[in-house]
């Protein structure tokens, strides 16, 4: 027998075995890790629903559902919530209005037409967008882009959807811009070479070629924007104004759903009263309507979803 034979066989079932105890490990691991997420998940969905339940009891949903007023705090209250809606949904499309077509330009640049040198320098700054502080975005909608705005429209309210919906699309501009351009710059070169056999020139091959091809991706890239922008707080908390008010007027202010949950977490609400309860009711349809939008998307990059 050769010794060396003999000698590593050992070896070599040691290792198979460290390497499937490790790999076992790591699977479990990740499990865990996946699990969180689902069990994070499940938590807010029982809070938002346990807390609402006991206000459902005391408000129709009918009534939630189409009254104009939302008064939670007056004597005589009211709880519509499509007061709120009307708002988040006015801001939201404002900012998809703005960060959709800047994001797709971008994107259609840095991919088709900015050579390494130019996407590593524009790439930073982009980034550098998205860890500027909610905040900060507030009062530069409230002090620099209302005022601006002032200057074209007179009658421009100092609290107003238009402003925070312009800022929050330059917000969101990272989110749909880096997603489009790495949704794009996976798109095959050789469907860009066959468009340019074609004679198509180069932003018609971006345009009738890589943007079809990367329609999936994109269509994420819009969904990730328009949760980002459902969900955001402080901008709107700032610069909208807390009066709740049903309409589409982009000119004048109103009270989102994030922001008029901050104004009742600032307050001192007892626990257990229907003003708190709305709290959690109206948390409730921000959370269906985030879901509302991520199924769409999902549907979306279902239905354009492309095989190469």
């Amino acid at each position: 027998m050769n010794p060396l034979t003999s000698s590593a066989a050992p070896v070599s079932q040691a290792f198979l075995r460290r390497r499937a105890l490790w790999n076992n490990i790591s699977r479990y691991v990740l499990m865990l890790a996946a699990l969180t997420s689902v069990l994070v998940t499940v938590g807010i969905v029982y809070v938002l629903i346990s807390e609402s339940l006991p206000f459902f009891q005391h408000v129709a949903i009918t009534d939630f559902l189409t009254d104009t007023q939302w008064t939670p705090m007056f004597e005589n209250a009211h709880f519509g919530v499509m007061t709120l809606v009307s708002a988040t949904l006015t801001v939201a499309g404002i900012a998809l209005a703005v960060a959709i077509p800047a994001g797709l330009g971008l994107a259609i640049y840095l991919s088709e037409y900015a050579n390494d040198k130019v996407r590593e320098t524009v790439k930073p700054f982009l980034e550098l967008l998205e860890g500027v502080p909610t905040v900060v975005y507030g009062f530069f909608a409230l002090l620099f882009v209302t005022p601006l705005l002032q200057t074209f429209l007179p009658g421009l309210s100092g609290f107003n959807l238009l402003a925070p919906g312009i800022v929050m699309g330059i917000m969101i501009l990272p989110y749909t811009a880096s997603v489009s351009e790495d949704a794009m710059r996976s798109v095959p070169m050789q469907l860009r070479e066959a468009g340019y056999a074609l004679g198509y020139s180069r932003f018609r091959v971006a345009t009738h070629v890589v943007i079809p091809a990367a329609l999936s991706g994109i269509t994420a890239a819009c969904i990730l924007g328009m949760s980002r922008a459902v969900g955001e707080t402080m901008v709107v908390a700032i610069a909208a104004g807390q009066n709740p008010r049903f309409g589409f007027d982009p000119t004048e202010g109103a009270a989102t759903i994030t922001s008029f949950i901050v104004q009742m977490a600032m307050g001192d609400l007892p626990h257990g009263t229907i003003a708190y309860q709305s709290v959690f009711a109206a948390g409730l349809v921000l959370f269906l309507i985030t879901l509302l939008f991520n199924i769409i998307g999902f549907y979306l990059r279902r239905r354009f979803r492309e095989a190469y």
